[in-house]
């Protein structure tokens, strides 16, 4: 599903955010990547969304190379990728009903099929009722709900999650951490990075421990490892 072979990323600063990882993430795993700032997860992340390329090694997403993709092809390679950020990116202008629509009316999904998607992964993510609310009158655990919602509705087999409770507290953390491993459980491989030691700890999942651009741990069952 995601391979690296031997994948290094140099800036024009001269040092390397990444430098010659290899790992191989199997269809429907669940997946942490864990690491204090300056690790390489944030560079990691752009690589597999195609927003960087690799000063060297290869990239295979989902039998795709990316290092060899056309600029025109990546809008399409993007639409296998759920996403969600720290920051929700939600339209401030629109409800929560067309926050998640939009997703499904930019590959032109069928407005019928839209009336069904939409109101199902809102169901999913126990937003229901809210279909009507703007973001502005939600909570953050409400707003990341709707921002999963969106990264989902068009059924992407793969799932990154860039920070996902940074701005959440505790209940609400644990509450979307619930949401990705029902996603993950219904077939989808996801991809977690996350400071949040205590999640890490309790959910026993695999976990990929990265520093100054290297990975120094893959524990089938791990946890968050402190630095020394």
């Amino acid at each position: 599903m995601i391979t690296l072979e031997d994948v290094s990323k140099t800036y024009s600063t001269g040092s390397p955010a990444l430098d010659g990882i290899s790992l191989n993430i199997e269809k429907g795993e669940f997946v942490f990547i864990v690491g204090d700032s300056g690790s390489g997860k944030s560079t990691l992340i752009k690589l597999l969304l195609r927003e960087l390329r690799p000063t060297s090694g290869k990239i295979v997403v989902n039998h795709t190379d990316v290092n060899r993709l056309k600029h025109g092809k990546i809008p399409m390679y993007r639409r296998g990728i759920g996403t969600v950020f720290q920051d929700f990116r939600l339209l401030k202008d629109r409800n929560v009903y067309e926050n998640v629509a939009f997703a499904q009316r930019v590959i032109s999904v069928p407005s019928r099929e839209i009336r069904k998607n939409v109101p199902s992964v809102l169901s999913l993510v126990g937003l229901a009722e809210k279909y009507k609310s703007k973001p502005k009158e939600l909570s953050g655990g409400e707003q990341q709900r709707v921002a999963l919602a969106r990264a989902i509705v068009n059924k992407p087999p793969i799932l990154l999650a860039d920070e996902p409770t940074g701005n959440l507290d505790p209940k609400n953390s644990w509450e979307i951490m619930m949401l990705l491993d029902q996603i993950n459980a219904n077939g989808t491989t996801v991809l977690v990075v996350t400071h949040n030691r205590e999640i890490v700890n309790a959910m026993r999942k695999r976990v990929i421990t990265m520093r100054k651009g290297v990975i120094i741990s893959d524990q089938k069952k791990g946890g968050y490892i402190d630095e020394d």
